[in-house]
């Protein structure tokens, strides 16, 4: 079985798994006596499975490369496609085991440089850390990644947090109400299967939350962008919890998916659209691609914050 590595403090709960591509197996919040899953918990025996996890890092894109093919400084370029929908997705940083750098009780150091292992999939050698640390009731993330290489490559940082949609005790009993979703974000990507189709629109119907509403029963998968606050989201267990998601600049889009039938969502806080790399290439304004220069460090954070009001 995958280790553990468990960071604790009065309010938060958390586990990371450094071989299963530094993925988080867990993040809990005492509500009264008793530890509570926000984040979707690993199963036991799929705490070796990346897609599987709480959440998992995204790096060095986020989300969908079309046909795993984009071309850069006048080369084409071909990922190996790792999607039933026929992309690239979620960069390759997931697919390797991290090493344990630094850790103490409320917080850990997980790194991953690409030119120590086979099969990475991205043209150019990079190394990736992401740290974690607890203050208090603010579970902090922080992502940076270094060029490794001799030229300017594109990059985006992100990750994948999924949240439950309810709160349950140890017993199985309800924890205040099912969980509505705020995000300050005015625009979202017109998409077909999850690639754009077309520049940012305006938030409308379904894919409004500028106001705190219900998840809904139907199906989303929505990348958002527009930000108007430093807090992007806000996830609401009225009743029982309240959890901010704080993050900085550089995370210019959210993607949020909202699958059917299961009990946890995702809101991924992310650097770039969907299909950024190519977006960017054809010469679209405000993909959040950014470029990071030979030895150069691009670096960024968001915080989730617990406020129990059980």
């Amino acid at each position: 079985m995958a280790d553990i590595v468990t960071l604790k403090n009065d309010f938060w709960n958390v586990g990371l798994i450094p071989s299963t591509g530094g993925c988080v197996a867990f993040g809990r919040v005492r509500i009264g006596d008793e530890w509570v899953d926000v984040l979707r918990p690993t199963p036991t025996d799929l705490l070796g499975t990346w897609g599987e996890t709480a959440s998992f890092p995204l790096a060095p894109w986020s989300n969908r490369i079309a046909g795993g093919q984009f071309s850069w400084a006048g080369r084409d370029h071909q990922l190996r496609i790792n999607f039933a929908d026929g992309t690239a997705i979620h960069g390759t940083g997931h697919e390797f085991p991290w090493k344990v750098v630094e850790s103490t009780p409320t917080s850990v150091v997980l790194e991953f440089a690409s030119h120590q292992v086979y099969g990475v999939n991205f043209p150019w050698a990079f190394t990736a850390r992401f740290s974690y640390v607890l203050d208090g009731e603010r579970f902090e993330w922080h992502m940076e990644i270094t060029n490794d290489a001799h030229e300017t490559f594109p990059a985006g940082l992100g990750h994948h947090p999924y949240f439950m949609r309810d709160l349950a005790s140890a017993d199985g009993g309800a924890v205040g109400g099912t969980a509505q979703l705020q995000l300050n974000c005015t625009e979202v990507y017109p998409v077909e299967e999850c690639l754009p189709t077309g520049p940012p629109e305006p938030v409308s119907g379904r894919r409004d939350f500028r106001d705190m509403k219900p998840l809904g029963a139907e199906f989303m998968d929505g990348c958002f962008t527009g930000r108007t606050s430093s807090t992007l989201a806000t996830i609401d267990y009225p009743g029982a919890l309240t959890v901010d998601i704080e993050a900085g600049a550089l995370l210019e889009h959210a993607v949020v998916y909202l699958p059917v039938d299961v009990p946890f969502f995702a809101v991924e806080p992310v650097t770039n659209a969907n299909d950024g790399f190519n977006l960017e290439a054809a010469g679209k304004q405000g993909t959040g691609v950014f470029l990071v220069q030979p030895g150069e460090t691009r670096s960024t954070s968001f915080t989730l914050v617990a406020q129990a009001n059980a």
